[in-house]
């Protein structure tokens, strides 16, 4: 049985991802934080504007970390955490509820999951929308 190698999310990938997220939200009037995951769900890289609420630093952070142990867009998963939703009382380990608002998007390389972007700050959408144009540019 062969492995092929995937190429890990580097530094510079990282650095492509947070300045094309804020690029993208600077073109839209937003102040936004950026945080991105490696392979292992390790912080990579992390941006937080200082004109930003100061929640947008967690909520980034957590929005990756949501993406990253779903392997799914946030944005997929919003209907899920409503209540009656299946994902509405999951816990995590750290005894805190995973946040599912749109702005976390894994990143993957040749079809395996490699990281993942959150973006908060903006709207749901606009979150969304960030995180994904800078996934794209990756491409």
């Amino acid at each position: 049985m062969s492995t092929t190698a995937v190429t890990p999310l580097t530094t510079e990938d990282a650095e492509l991802l947070v300045a094309t997220a804020r690029r993208a939200a600077e073109d839209a009037g937003v102040t936004v934080s950026v945080t991105v995951l490696d392979a292992g769900g390790h912080l990579l890289a992390f941006r937080r504007d200082d004109r930003a609420v100061l929640i947008s630093g967690e909520t980034s952070t957590r929005k990756a970390y949501t993406a990253f142990q779903l392997n799914a867009p946030t944005a997929d998963l919003v209907d899920a955490v409503l209540p009656g939703g299946p994902f509405h009382t999951l816990p995590t380990a750290l005894d805190r509820p995973l946040l599912f608002i749109a702005g976390g998007v894994p990143v993957h390389r040749d079809g395996r999951l490699i990281g993942a972007i959150g973006v908060g700050g903006g709207s749901p959408d606009q979150d969304h929308g960030f995180a994904a144009e800078a996934v794209q540019a990756l491409v």
